[in-house]
């Protein structure tokens, strides 16, 4: 099988397009160091995007001013907070809010807060790997509440987790995506009432991570805070994901009305994680990025059109639609022949087609039969990437 990449489609240049391969090859993170270089790596939350130049600007100012010090003051508390106010009309008082070093680290802090180890946290899969990783990490144990099969909260799921959870009488946790990752799934505001009426019934506390809400795509959708909603429940954000900058982490702890008080007893010390450059890079996001995020957005609509169309030319019994939120696809092959006869198509993929897509039962044994495929990428990119996938799901003996 060829693996060289294909001639792209005529259509319009997105943002995405506006990067060579060759140029992105030469990046070292994580997504262009973990596999050999004829592999095509769709699999890690990485955006291939040029940097929003004030981002630039402001780091390699810092750097040359040898400003490398520690971080001071609320500045970037304060741009997340008008960030919220201009996007989903949410006002933020950053006097409540907390700096962690990143999302996962701050979910981890917070679960402190509001619970004692050995407690229940629960999760839906299929869900961010990380969130049962760091749960263990924390030392509470994980209570399953999978989504229902059209991808969204099974309430009557989550009422029996609830249940079990807070069964022996002690705290408990309900750590909520929200965006949905893998899904994309944005979860509407009956639904997170009908979350917050089954957390107060059972005692259980919402922590939300909501570090994909700048990413929504669908005409017509809104993002709408959890905390809006939940009065007790506490959010994480931060600008890693919309502006790609998970090199440059810093994120922000933002308390419901009644969650003030909790947040409040984070000790000062998880704030000494959060390193000056990043807190500079996401508050000058948070500040001047709009127009860039407005450009990503539009190219992610862009990419979720043509992944479709070329799902439907390609592979037409893999099951994929557009969701409302995130830059991922959820690509259900459980149809395929070879997936039907216990085949794994990410190893298909990458072992035939030399494409790199996150494996199904990563985020649960719920995504058993399913790949996530990074969108934020080049039109010819992502043609050559579904490409290789059908080919390489062609024809294929079980036991490959």
């Amino acid at each position: 099988m060829s693996v060289g990449l294909v001639r792209p489609r005529v259509g319009r240049v997105t943002i995405f397009d506006t990067v060579p391969l060759d140029a992105l090859r030469r990046r070292t993170s994580e997504k262009w160091r973990h596999y050999p270089p004829d592999v095509l790596p769709l699999f890690v939350a990485e955006m291939d995007v040029p940097q929003l130049e004030p981002v630039v600007r402001a780091v390699t100012d810092a750097m040359l001013l040898g400003d490398t010090g520690y971080p001071s003051g609320s500045g970037y508390a304060e741009a997340m907070a008008a960030f919220a106010a201009d996007r989903w009309g949410w006002a933020v008082d950053p006097t409540t809010t907390r700096l962690v070093p990143d999302v996962m680290l701050g979910v981890v802090e917070v679960l402190r807060l509001l619970t004692d180890p050995g407690d229940a946290v629960v999760i839906n899969p299929p869900v961010y790997p990380p969130f049962a990783a760091f749960v263990d990490h924390a030392d509470r144990r994980l209570v399953n509440a999978p989504l229902a099969a059209d991808g969204r909260l099974d309430l009557e799921v989550l009422e029996r987790a609830f249940g079990e959870a807070t069964a022996d009488g002690r705290r408990a946790a309900y750590l909520l995506c929200h965006p949905h990752n893998p899904t994309g799934t944005l979860h509407t505001p009956a639904e997170l009432r009908a979350v917050g009426e089954l957390a107060t019934r059972h005692g259980v506390r919402v922590v939300a991570d909501e570090i994909h809400a700048p990413l929504v795509l669908a005409a017509g959708a809104r993002f709408v805070p959890t905390t809006t909603v939940i009065p007790g429940a506490i959010a994480l954000h931060s600008a890693s994901k919309a502006f790609n900058l998970a090199g440059l982490r810093a994120a922000v702890a933002v308390p419901g009305p009644e969650a003030v008080d909790d947040l409040a007893r984070m000790p000062a010390v998880v704030a000494d994680g959060v390193t000056h450059l990043g807190a500079i890079a996401q508050r000058t996001a948070y500040r001047e990025g709009g127009a860039w995020l407005d450009e990503v957005l539009d190219g992610l609509r862009h990419n979720q059109r043509l992944v479709a169309d070329l799902l439907a030319e390609h592979l037409p019994a893999a099951v994929w639609s557009p969701p409302k939120a995130t830059y991922f696809a959820w690509i259900d092959l459980r149809a395929l022949p070879p997936v039907r006869a216990g085949a794994d198509p990410s190893r298909l993929a990458l072992q035939r087609g030399r494409v790199a897509l996150n494996p199904g039962p990563t985020f649960g044994i719920e995504g058993t039969g399913f790949v996530r495929l990074n969108l934020a990428a080049s039109t010819a990119v992502l043609t050559d990437a579904v490409g290789r996938l059908a080919r390489s799901l062609e024809d294929v003996a079980t036991d490959s």
